[in-house]
C-alpha cells in the first residue's frame, strides 16, 4: 500500500511579499529550501495562521539569505505581507517505509525567517 506523508514543513514563517502580477508559485529564500528539503518546482501546500486559507502552489527559488516568502499570482489574494503561514510538501511512499520516515520540520525566526541555530 502506498501513503502520503509530510516529507517538509517550514512551520511560520512569515509572508514578506504579495506579488498578484506575476504567473504564480511561492518564492522562498533558498536557505530555507535546503533546510526543509524543498526543491525548486515542487508542489506544497501553504495554510494561512492569520486567515485559515489553504492554497497549494509550487516553490520557486528566492535569493539566499533574504529571508524571502513571496506569494506570487493568483496566490496573493490568499495572504498579505505579515501573515505566518506553514508551508508544507508530500512525499509518497510505501506504508511500511512510512511508519519510520522522518520529515525535514524547520521552526525558522518568525520575525526574520531566518534559521535559528
Amino acid at each position: 500500500m502506498i501513503i502520503e506523508v509530510v516529507k517538509s514543513k517550514l512551520h511560520r514563517v512569515t509572508i514578506t511579499e504579495a506579488n498578484l502580477n506575476y504567473i504564480g508559485s511561492i518564492t522562498i529564500d533558498e536557505d530555507l529550501m535546503d533546510a526543509a528539503n524543498l526543491i525548486e518546482g515542487e508542489k506544497v501546500q501553504i495554510v494561512n495562521n492569520n486567515n485559515g486559507e489553504r492554497i497549494e502552489t509550487y516553490v520557486i527559488r528566492g535569493e539566499r539569505g533574504s529571508g524571502c516568502i513571496c506569494l506570487n499570482g493568483a496566490a496573493a489574494r490568499k495572504a498579505q505581507p505579515g501573515d505566518v503561514v506553514i508551508i508544507m510538501s508530500y512525499a509518497q511512499m510505501d506504508f511500511e517505509e512510512a511508519k519510520t520516515f522522518k520529515p525535514w520540520v524547520v521552526f525558522p525566526d518568525t520575525k526574520t525567517n531566518k534559521l535559528v541555530k
